[in-house]
């Protein structure tokens, strides 16, 4: 069995070479997905990532703040099933505060320097997702949870 480290040792690596994930919003009854650029930060306590105020995302944030978001290393492979790692992030979504936004928008900005532009545009919006765990699916069936310590 992994340890504690192992898995975070394994969550850092995937967060630092993909750069996508499926952010997961609820709108009503109905499920909603989207394709977001994302960073996380070094504790992984946090996911941060960017949306206009004028999206079906973050209209569905201001309703309901739970989310998922989901970070997997796929490569569209028949061995995608014995060897990518799938991570659904569950947790809390919220507009980034003042006091902390110049070191959130440093790590994006680090991770995704491409989308500069549309990171300061002033409809844009930095959005953290305080997560309360992380469900780890490796080698098609094997399931761990991790929670980071808050």
């Amino acid at each position: 069995m992994e340890s504690v480290s192992d898995v975070k040792a394994r969550l850092k690596e995937l967060f630092d070479t993909q750069r996508l994930a499926v952010l997961a919003t609820q709108e009503g009854s109905q499920p909603y997905t989207s394709l977001m650029s994302f960073a996380a930060t070094e504790d992984l306590k946090h996911i941060v990532f960017v949306t206009s105020q004028s999206t079906r995302k973050y209209a569905n944030l201001g309703k309901n703040s739970q989310v998922a978001l989901l970070i997997d290393s796929r490569t569209n492979r028949e061995s995608d099933i014995r060897e990518a790692i799938a991570v659904t992030a569950i947790g809390k979504a919220c507009e980034v505060k003042l006091d902390e936004k110049e070191s959130l928008i440093d790590l994006y900005r680090t991770k995704h320097p491409h989308l500069d532009e549309f990171l300061m545009s002033p409809s844009q919006v930095l959005i953290k997702v305080t997560v309360q765990s992380y469900v780890v699916v490796s080698k098609f069936q094997k399931v761990r949870e991790f929670v980071p310590t808050l």
